[in-house]
């Protein structure tokens, strides 16, 4: 169970969040990327530490230091980080085929307005990880996420099998494989289906959750960050819609899960791009969105990234956060 404030101070405490959050505007290429009063958009410094937050913690491998999943250059061939594309409005469609590689039942089906040359997860080079598309729809404000993605007549493992095979892609000329897939009105607070994942194990869709080296120019970073750790449970709490988890111990975290860097931690010692994204960390926090290694926060690549100043965010460890109790916040969609 998690603590939840007297009645008077948390109406005050949402209250005094939403009329912050009026200002947490992410916008890229014209399109505000979800309304101010989405979860992601939210600052959550004055909510409650949740009741069970160090027992969570603990086993979150808290001893890691924390590793911004992102940078400048390139790591073993492909940029680091979760690029995204953004193209015009009335763009065209092209075939998805999520029944080869995986879940068709859970997927939102195609055409999706992937380009012909898309920025993949882990390319240039030998990208055999999760393989995101991230596009952005501008005018409509649409966003279309995959996960696993590959071209027509490429050749992969197929995930949806007990006994996993390889199979060709065949989702037609200018087509695409993908082993899920989903879409999201950039204008609504509506959550997936429930118990429907997304490209990210948590039914939770991935931009709004990276950091970006544009906002961080600017000074500010005005919403959450998504982030992994090893092991959850077999739940998931809003806005998740669904679970990944490889225990039933409650323990461990449930997709969905808010923390914070604690109010505690000194930053003062901190400057530039490091100190905006701990100032986020504090004010916004992070989402837990997948399953992967610990304490890893996810961004876009960018060659103006100082992956010097972004390593120095590994001084600090999992023990530095705190688990937000966000039960008192108003679930549009839920």
């Amino acid at each position: 169970m998690v603590r939840c404030p007297p009645p008077a101070a948390g109406v005050a405490a949402v209250l005094a969040l939403l009329a912050a959050g009026l200002r947490a505007q992410q916008t890229i290429d014209g399109c505000q990327i979800f309304p101010t009063s989405n979860v992601w958009n939210v600052p959550v410094e004055s909510l409650p530490v949740a009741a069970n937050s160090a027992t969570l913690i603990a086993h979150m491998q808290p001893t890691n230091g924390l590793h911004p999943d992102f940078g400048a250059a390139l790591w073993n061939g492909g940029r680091i980080g979760i690029p995204y594309d953004s193209v015009a409005a009335a763009s065209p469609g092209v075939p998805i085929d999520f029944a080869t590689l995986g879940w068709s039942d859970e997927s939102d089906p195609g055409p999706y307005p992937i380009p012909a040359d898309p920025s993949i997860e882990g390319e240039p080079g030998d990208a055999t990880g999760d393989r995101h598309v991230l596009v952005l729809e501008q005018g409509v404000c649409k966003l279309y996420e995959t996960y696993y993605t590959y071209a027509n007549g490429d050749s992969a493992m197929a995930l949806n099998d007990d006994w996993p095979t390889v199979e060709t892609c065949a989702a037609g000329a200018g087509g695409w494989c993908a082993a899920s897939g989903a879409r999201f009105d950039l204008s609504s607070n509506a959550l997936r289906t429930d118990g429907w994942t997304s490209a990210d194990a948590a039914g939770l869709p991935i931009l709004p959750g990276l950091a970006r080296y544009e906002e961080v120019a600017t000074g500010e970073i005005r919403h959450a960050l998504r982030f992994t750790v090893p092991s959850t449970v077999r739940a998931y709490l809003w806005p998740a819609r669904h679970q990944a988890g490889s225990t039933n111990d409650a323990s461990y975290p449930p997709m969905g899960l808010r923390v914070r860097l604690r109010a505690s931690v000194d930053i003062s010692g901190y400057t530039g791009q490091a100190k905006v994204i701990l100032v986020a960390l504090r004010r916004y926090g992070m989402i837990l969105a997948d399953n992967g290694s610990p304490w890893y926060v996810s961004g876009a690549p960018n060659r103006h990234w100082s992956n010097d100043a972004l390593h120095s965010l590994g001084r600090l460890t999992g023990a530095d956060f705190e688990v937000v109790d966000t039960s008192s916040l108003p679930q549009p969609g839920k």
